[in-house]
């Protein structure tokens, strides 16, 4: 693969769709198979794939270094000694255990999907199915006060079953953010409570789901191959970090409805230029 600023253009364009996809309850999928479709990458289908793996561990990066000090279960007491935040510890046991179902059914399905369901058709229904989705559960708790107001406030069944909803996001276009936020908004967790709990359980999901692909590529590249992954990350990164902040301000004062809509828009777009 030899140095083409086209290309490098092309790494940073994706960058951008990644950074902006991944936080937004919109399929990154979704986007990706569309830019696929009009920005051919000018690399093999192995380092491609590679490449996004990367360009993910960008976008999930930005997380930690935006949530450091709530995810950080150590604090520094006298003489330099950690000591154990018990809220923090809590809150990724609770973690964990919403990782539970998706990790099972990854492990047992995903070469199945990968397969049979990475298909554009598939990909415009599930846009089309939880855009609905979201515009019906805000339309209905409209009416009604969440129960379960601060990310702390979450139990340990309802981030459970928040784990079960993510499973719904190995089936392509669903969004992982969007499935596990719609969970959350059912179960009645806050909007800002459902977003953070949304930010924690991605960490050991994505870098899981990175690290078995890394493993399973291999990381012998060519000098050009490693600056593209490098470029794709950092730009990806430096994107999560401003969409993130958007996020957490926008659903203070609005709702999820208008990426609802967006995802029936992009679905029927999927069809119309895929189907």
């Amino acid at each position: 693969m030899e140095f083409d600023s086209i290309e490098i253009l092309k790494v940073i364009f994706l960058g951008i769709v990644e950074g902006i996809t991944e936080w937004l309850p919109i399929s990154s999928t979704g986007h990706m198979l569309l830019v696929d479709e009009f920005i051919h990458l000018n690399m093999s289908a192995a380092f491609k794939e590679m490449f996004f793996v990367v360009i993910q561990l960008g976008a999930i990066l930005a997380v930690v270094v935006m949530f450091w000090k709530k995810m950080f279960p150590f604090q520094l007491k006298d003489k330099m000694q950690p000591v154990i935040k018990k809220n923090t510890f809590i809150i990724w046991l609770k973690v964990i255990i919403a990782c539970i179902p998706g990790a099972v059914i990854t492990i047992l399905f995903d070469d199945y999907i990968e397969a049979h369901l990475h298909t554009p058709m598939v990909i415009a229904a599930t846009l089309i199915i939880y855009g609905l989705a979201f515009i019906v559960i805000e339309i209905w708790n409209r009416k009604n006060i969440p129960i379960t107001p601060s990310l702390e406030d979450i139990s340990y069944r309802t981030a459970f079953l928040i784990g079960m909803f993510q499973v719904l996001s190995i089936i392509p276009g669903t969004s992982r953010s969007g499935a596990t936020i719609i969970g959350a908004l059912l179960l009645g967790v806050s909007r800002i409570a459902a977003a953070e709990f949304t930010f924690f359980l991605a960490v050991p999901v994505m870098f899981g789901l990175s690290a078995i692909k890394i493993l399973k590529f291999g990381i012998s590249f060519t000098i050009t191959e490693f600056l593209f992954l490098v470029i794709g990350m950092i730009t990806a990164f430096v994107v999560s970090v401003l969409v993130i902040k958007f996020l957490m301000g926008y659903i203070k004062k609005h709702d999820f409805k208008i990426f609802g809509w967006y995802r029936i828009v992009l679905g029927i777009l999927v069809i119309l230029l895929l189907g």
